[in-house]
Order: structure tokens, then C-alpha cells, then sequence
């Protein structure tokens, strides 16, 4: 922190990060800029990401800008960044309390309504009003979160594991096929995983198979039998397996699609 000189013996501290010609260029700009600029002044490269430096980052920012607000000139300016500067140093360096800090911060500022000369027109850096709204900006900025800036840089950051647990269901093997990768018999591949056929397919698969193998075992049967007995014959037939064959085909659907539904929460649950 430098100090500057005014009237013979009374010095202000001032800003040693923030030159001058810096601070009159800084008071022209918006927030976003400052904050930009201020992020290379700090030289903060993860403010990001870091908490730590996220904190200081809008500490200082923010005090720059109330005293922009306030009106207050290059000089003023530079006495409010060198105090806020102090006082995260007493925190930091000395561990200083939080009496001993305000205590700090008070004789600081009375110090600038302090001038060796006994003119009535002294020259003060600040005026009372502007040392009472300095005073309150303190107290609810740094003073009322007092507690965390001390564990900002008193405390470490502790390494916090992770666990996460998560339920995955596993198919029961006396049920189900074993997984692909450990084989499958191909019986099972096509009872559970070959595309299903129609009921059409299979009907007329089961249907004609059939009625040629009577009919090669027995050429002679059908004689004597008119053709509307043998179509009323195969129809009774073909409405029995039709029955059949749709309660199958039902069924085996029924346990691919469970088997598909398994095998998709699976893969959801392994890529999160």
C-alpha cells in the first residue's frame, strides 16, 4: 500500500495495484470491463472455477464501483481499494480478529479527517457523510461476512470424495438367456431374439406340412369322402392350430419384448 501527502505530515494510503492513469481509465468503462480488467490486474486466470478467487474477484469489483457511484475522485477511489486491500490482509496475513480488524478499519478512516493545519478550512480527503457511507458499505460487505473471508484464507479446502450408488437390476439367469458376450446357445437365440414370425407364416407352414404327410402315409383315405368333408375337416383343423399357434406366438412376443426392455435399461443405466 502506498501513501500520499496531504498538507505537511498527514499520508492516505493508496492502491498500489491500480496507478493513476489506470483508475481514470477504469472509471469510463461498465462493470463487465472493470471486471475484465480487474481479473488481469489480480491476475485471477480461474476465477471460474476457483471459489476463492471468484470471492476476491467480486469483492474488489464491487468496491470499485460503489466508489464510483459515490462519486468519489481517483484519489478517494484509491484510499477505498487500499482498505478494502488492508483489511483482507489482516485477515489473511495476521489473523486478525474481528475486532481487532474493525478497530484497524475505524482508525484508518478517522485518520482522513485528521490535518495538521489550524485553519477553520482544513482540507479533509473525506467529508463526514462520506465517511459514514464508507462506514456502512464496510459493514455490510465485509465486516457482516466477516466469518466466511476468514475461512477463505484460514481454512483449506478439504478433499471431498464423491460416491454415487446406483441400483442396476440384474437379469436372473434361470430365467433369462446369459449375456451375449459370455455366449448363447443358438436354441435360446432363436426362442428369445430371432425376429418373430406372422401368425400367417406359421400357419401355413404348420398347416401344409401336415396334409402332406397324411396324405403320403395315406393316399387311399380320402377316398369316399366328399369335398365338403375334407374342407369342413381342414377347417376345424386350422381354427384348433390357429388357437394354438396365436397363444404361442403371444407368449414368446411377450418374452422377447421383456427381454428387449431389460437389455435397453441396461445400457441407459451403464452410459450415465
Amino acid at each position: 500500500v502506498e501513501k500520499i501527502k496531504r498538507g505537511e505530515e498527514i499520508s492516505f494510503p493508496q492502491w498500489e495495484l491500480l496507478k493513476q492513469d489506470q483508475l481514470n481509465i477504469l472509471l469510463n468503462l461498465s462493470v463487465d470491463q472493470v471486471q475484465l480488467q480487474f481479473e488481469d490486474i489480480l491476475n485471477f486466470k480461474n476465477h471460474q472455477t476457483c471459489v476463492k478467487e471468484a470471492a476476491l474477484l467480486e469483492y474488489f469489483v464491487n468496491g470499485f464501483w460503489w466508489a464510483k457511484e459515490m462519486n468519489f475522485n481517483s484519489h478517494q477511489i484509491s484510499f477505498i481499494m487500499a482498505l478494502l486491500q488492508q483489511l483482507l490482509d489482516n485477515i489473511k496475513n495476521k489473523q486478525s480478529s474481528f475486532a481487532d480488524n474493525f478497530k484497524a478499519f475505524t482508525q484508518t478512516v478517522l485518520a482522513t479527517r485528521q490535518s495538521p493545519s489550524t485553519e477553520a478550512k482544513a482540507s479533509f480527503l473525506f467529508t463526514t457523510d462520506q465517511i459514514k457511507a464508507i462506514t456502512d458499505y464496510f459493514k455490510t460487505s465485509l465486516f457482516q461476512h466477516f466469518r466466511l473471508y476468514e475461512i477463505l484464507f484460514t481454512h483449506s479446502k478439504e478433499k471431498q470424495l464423491l460416491k454415487i450408488e446406483k441400483c442396476i437390476e440384474v437379469i436372473d439367469p434361470a430365467e433369462f438367456a446369459a449375456p451375449l458376450e459370455e455366449g448363447m446357445p443358438a436354441d435360446l437365440y432363436f426362442y428369445y431374439m430371432a425376429p418373430p414370425r406372422t401368425v400367417q407364416e406359421s400357419l401355413e407352414e404348420n398347416v401344409e406340412e401336415p396334409g402332406k404327410a397324411e396324405l403320403e402315409e395315406s393316399p387311399g383315405n380320402h377316398v369316399g369322402f366328399r369335398v365338403e368333408d375334407v374342407r369342413e375337416a381342414l377347417g376345424e383343423m386350422t381354427q384348433e392350430m390357429l388357437a394354438k399357434l396365436q397363444a404361442d406366438f403371444t407368449e414368446k412376443l411377450r418374452v422377447h419384448e421383456t427381454y428387449i426392455s431389460r437389455l435397453e435399461r441396461l445400457q441407459k443405466a451403464s452410459s450415465v
